[in-house]
């Protein structure tokens, strides 16, 4: 009767320990491997390059805070008139470069080249495409992301 007793509670034991090593793991050791406790969007739809220059320079200043430093996931999602930050023929490589560096992902909404008829080829081969942007922000607000749309 006593083993009975005994091997159940060291099986319970052993669960809790199971569950809260997940857990720990996951909130700890995941951070240290790419799980950031700080996810943001942020949402280009303008080719005015007051606006764009703006927004880039707000990603910069989220990386550059302190109270987020090695805590922070970035993306930029581009849509409509916003394409032209992605554009070759353009002068943002550098800043995209520097926000890249950081661990920027860069988004593009097909919808929008394809109704603009503008070939992949012209946009920065780092730039990642998705289906639609709508798609997207509301999937990544789903997944915790801040959504952030500076001006």
């Amino acid at each position: 009767m006593m083993d009975k007793y005994i091997n159940k509670n060291v099986f319970i034991f052993s669960i809790i320990s199971i569950i809260g090593y997940s857990f720990l793991r996951y909130r700890i050791v995941g951070n240290l491997f790419g799980n950031k406790k700080y996810k943001a969007i942020y949402i280009l739809n303008t080719s005015d390059q007051k606006k764009i220059e703006s927004t880039l320079r707000n990603i910069r200043n989220a990386y550059n805070d302190q109270r987020l430093k090695d805590q922070l996931r970035i993306e930029l999602i581009v849509f409509g008139e916003g394409v032209s930050v992605y554009m070759k023929s353009n002068p943002y490589e550098p800043l995209l470069i520097q926000l890249k560096s950081f661990g920027t992902i860069f988004k593009q909404c097909e919808n929008t080249i394809r109704d603009r008829n503008i070939n992949k080829n012209e946009l920065f081969d780092f730039v990642e495409y998705v289906p639609s942007a709508n798609g997207e922000i509301i999937l990544k607000q789903h997944q915790g992301y801040a959504s952030v749309h500076p001006w």
